[in-house]
């Protein structure tokens, strides 16, 4: 029988993280073929989508970096959480330990979440200036002197709005527990293709959070900003937005695949990572 070829990936920045990888070395290596051993945050190695699967260590953040790293490449991730929350990374090192051997042959069928395609025009007339695949969501930030920004936003061929305040959040549903629900945004099922545009802190309170459809692409214009408005990706990646900028959001052709955790479903991690719709017993 031919042996599984893993790809391990870390947040080796991380205290901790590269001496759990290397303390878990030899379990996997009884287990699977080690192709890499990777810091997640840089360039996927060549030989890295040839895996059947990749092991991401870290937190979210770390397997947003994975998802960027291996966009195209249907290498499912398995996230261990060495982090806080886990929203992604539902696995700590116990529960992998536990079903590596089932996720490993596929018994355990990944899901598949949506991704988009950022791209960041200096004007309309430019080439592309910036590109990047997007896991969570596009976040544009007012910036010092941090005064209100004004944002005008049409999706296909129809306008939106003109969003006048302190930024707007664009998120897929993967990031709509992020940064989209701290500002006030909708929680989206993983699973669906949709996209919330949530104001960060809007002039006018008739300006709430929009779901719309995933096939039609975004195209914010950025009509005033500040010297220090910025673009921001999954919170990991920025870059400037001038004027007459740009920020053009689409679905990906393709998007990533998650490992879940066997026996627990997407409510269930919502009511254990935030008491989401718990009601504690009142005795007496």
């Amino acid at each position: 029988m031919t042996r599984k070829k893993i790809v391990i990936l870390g947040n080796m920045a991380k205290p901790g993280i590269a001496e759990a990888i290397e303390e878990l070395r030899p379990w996997f290596q009884r287990r699977a073929d080690i192709i890499a051993v990777h810091p997640a945050n840089e360039p996927a190695p060549p030989e890295a989508k040839e895996a059947d699967l990749a092991v991401v260590f870290g937190g979210d953040g770390t397997l947003l970096s994975a998802a960027r790293m291996l966009v195209g490449t249907d290498v499912p991730l398995l996230g261990v959480n060495m982090g806080k929350l886990g929203f992604l990374a539902e696995f700590n090192v116990e529960h992998m330990k536990e079903h590596f051997d089932v996720v490993l042959s596929g018994q355990v069928k990944p899901t598949e979440r949506m991704m988009c395609e950022v791209t960041v025009l200096e004007d309309s007339r430019s080439g592309d200036a910036f590109i990047s695949p997007v896991a969570n969501d596009v976040a544009i930030a007012a910036g010092q002197p941090f005064r209100m920004i004004d944002l005008r936003v049409r999706q296909g061929d129809h306008e939106v709005a003109q969003y006048r305040g302190d930024g707007l959040i664009v998120s897929t549903p993967n990031g709509s527990t992020g940064y989209n629900m701290s500002a006030g945004g909708p929680i989206i099922e993983p699973t669906l293709e949709a996209i919330t545009i949530t104001p960060i802190a809007p002039h006018t309170l008739s300006l709430r959070p929009i779901v719309v459809r995933s096939d039609r692409p975004i195209t914010v214009t950025a009509t005033r900003v500040n010297q220090g408005t910025c673009v921001i990706i999954d919170g990991q990646q920025c870059c400037s937005l001038h004027v007459g900028s740009a920020v053009v959001i689409r679905r990906a052709k393709r998007g990533v695949l998650i490992v879940p955790l066997p026996g627990r479903n997407f409510f269930q991690t919502l009511s254990n990572k935030l008491n989401w719709g718990f009601w504690p017993h009142l005795e007496g």
